[in-house]
């Protein structure tokens, strides 16, 4: 049998060493640009121009030319590569539809005859109100996992334990996923629009799914088990399950793999953070969870403060 429960610390520390740089990434993203990751048009509002088969590649100072015979003063190009042909990606402030067409005109003067790939667009107010629901998702959906861990383990001891363990884990996931488009959006320019926001719920969904297998299959052990020490109750639950979680997850994997593979630059984003986020959902479950329920069970936290500040429990009089 693998002691799981026996590493619980090496996890840990494995877990500090994949979130350290995303929360570095965040702290120096928001100090270059006063965000912590770049922000798609979903969330900021304004026009994402993506169009192929240009004929060259123009500069900021072309594009911004044409854009600002119009008001738009902050168009970018973003050179890029899409299915082997030449392509760009124009972000800038809004433009409204009956801008569009005079736009167009002037940029094929500029690129050729070139096919547009997409036009997004949605304006500040919009963006303002994305931003807003995002955050009131994320907070209701731990709130609801929370409650509902607590009441269906009511039967457990200490079921608030497994609603807080899971909760921890879970957080674990998102700051992973977090932490990496920080570092994705330094290096490769990547933008956290709406499809990320439904890759990360997504991601809350299955990690906080394959940890309630685990804790489930603990609670049917401390029944089963009476007597034998809780660490070794929680060991052999995951041994129970492993089977079954990396089966399951490796499933999802594969599929996301593929689309990643051949599924199109479009929606590449959202499968590269979806899986991401299934691999440290399938990690957290594993190593984390359950592990955070020996941590409190044992009162390592607790012990762990009292030698900090240098108090130790007085051995019993016998």
């Amino acid at each position: 049998m693998i002691d799981f429960v026996g590493r619980r610390y090496l996890y840990f520390f494995i877990s500090l060493l994949i979130i350290v740089p995303g929360l570095i990434a965040l702290g120096v993203h928001w100090v270059q640009f006063g965000v912590p990751f770049t922000m798609a048009i979903d969330f900021t509002g304004g026009t994402n121009w993506e169009m192929v088969d240009i004929s060259g590649v123009p500069t900021t100072e072309q594009v911004r030319a044409i854009y600002e015979k119009y008001g738009i003063r902050d168009a970018v190009p973003q050179p890029e590569t899409l299915e082997g042909k030449p392509g760009v990606l124009i972000r800038s402030s809004e433009v409204r539809p009956e801008v569009k067409p005079l736009i167009a005109a002037e940029l094929k003067t500029l690129l050729g005859n070139f096919t547009e790939v997409r036009f997004e667009s949605a304006g500040p107010a919009i963006g303002a109100e994305v931003s807003q629901r995002a955050a009131q998702a994320v907070g209701l959906a731990a709130l609801a996992i929370l409650l509902f861990l607590t009441i269906a383990f009511r039967k457990a001891p200490h079921p608030f334990r497994y609603g807080a363990a899971a909760i921890i884990a879970m957080f674990h996931d998102i700051l992973v996923v977090l932490g990496l488009a920080a570092i994705f959006a330094l290096f490769f320019g990547w933008q956290v629009d709406a499809l990320f926001l439904t890759a990360l719920l997504t991601v809350i969904g299955f990690s906080v799914h394959d940890t309630i297998v685990v804790f489930d299959r603990i609670r049917e052990n401390l029944t089963r088990l009476r007597g034998m020490p809780f660490d070794n109750v929680v060991n052999h639950s995951i041994m129970q399950t492993l089977d079954r979680s990396l089966n399951t997850q490796l499933v999802v994997l594969f599929t996301l793999a593929a689309l990643a593979l051949f599924g199109g630059v479009t929606i590449r984003q959202f499968v590269l953070t979806m899986l991401i986020g299934i691999l440290s959902g399938t990690y957290s479950s594993i190593f984390n969870a359950a592990q955070i329920l020996v941590v409190w069970e044992d009162g390592d936290v607790g012990n762990f403060f009292r030698r900090l500040f240098g108090k130790t429990e007085k051995a019993p009089v016998s």
